[in-house]
């Protein structure tokens, strides 16, 4: 069953979000069914900050060749606004995430460049569409996630705005609709109603506390983590230093050995250092 098929049949699919290579390799080996990326987490591994328009096309596409190359399961690619200001570019970007190994990628209607405000709905679902006859030209199934940011950015009316735009995106050609920032059982159930197409839910969040099983039963079709885990990494760099600096090197317990990782990498015996 390929990655377009598991959206619609058998269980939920949980999808981590990997920064790089390693990482990706990683939370297959513990069992992710498909791996995301994530843009925060790519330019926080590189010590940058986070804004829209951080990372480059370039760099995008560098990077989902690398984790598609370092993985056996699907790979969608946090694809930011298409990377493109019209259609055919946007067009492009899909036609070369597939040929990067890519088999799912998204769309967001928030600006690469900085502030808050929304693209229009209407130009995203132009954009949607060019994404769509690139991908049915491929011939090859590919997960089109729309994303509508309106919980991201404030929007006042985010619960009606993020439904008017998920269901032009539905209409537009995405496979898999993405609202992120939604926590309230009673939200989530809300759009779900409002759908025909599989929901993606993020519950990489401080404050979100619906188990993930509660989430399967109410037909959400795949979870994600956002940058949360490359966060989380990132604190427990800075708690094991902050600890070590008082003597206390309790971070160790949580190493995986470099016989584990040298041999989860493929390579010959490790060093051992």
């Amino acid at each position: 069953m390929n990655f377009l098929e598991r959206h619609t049949n058998g269980p939920m699919i949980r999808m981590p979000n990997a920064w790089n290579p390693g990482a990706a390799k990683i939370m297959q080996d513990a069992g992710a069914d498909a791996i995301g990326t994530t843009s925060a987490g790519i330019v926080y591994a590189a010590g940058l900050p986070d804004y829209e328009g951080a990372l480059t096309w370039d760099e995008c596409l560098r990077a989902t060749e690398a984790i598609c190359a370092a993985v056996d399961i699907p790979v969608s690619v946090d694809s930011e606004d298409g990377y493109g200001d019209t259609p055919e570019a946007v067009a492009n970007t899909f036609t070369m995430l597939i040929q990067a190994g890519a088999e799912g990628g998204s769309i967001e209607d928030h600006p690469r460049s900085v502030g808050s405000e929304l693209i229009p709905a209407e130009r995203i679902a132009e954009h949607i569409a060019a994404a769509r006859e690139a991908i049915n030209r491929s011939g090859k199934p590919f997960v089109l996630t729309a994303r509508a940011e309106c919980y991201l950015v404030g929007h006042p009316e985010k619960l009606t705005e993020s439904i008017r735009r998920i269901r032009l995106y539905q209409d537009a050609g995405a496979d898999c609709l993405y609202v992120p920032g939604l926590r309230k059982r009673e939200d989530i159930a809300t759009v779900l109603d409002a759908i025909s197409k599989p929901l993606n839910v993020l519950v990489g969040i401080k404050g979100f506390d619906i188990p993930l099983d509660a989430l399967a039963a109410m037909g959400v079709r795949r979870i994600s983590t956002g940058g949360s885990i490359a966060c989380a990494t990132l604190g427990l760099v800075r708690q094991a230093v902050e600890r070590m600096m008082s003597g206390d090197l309790s971070y160790r317990d949580l190493m995986i050995t470099h016989d584990e990782l040298t041999a989860m990498f493929g390579e010959g015996p490790a060093a051992g250092i």
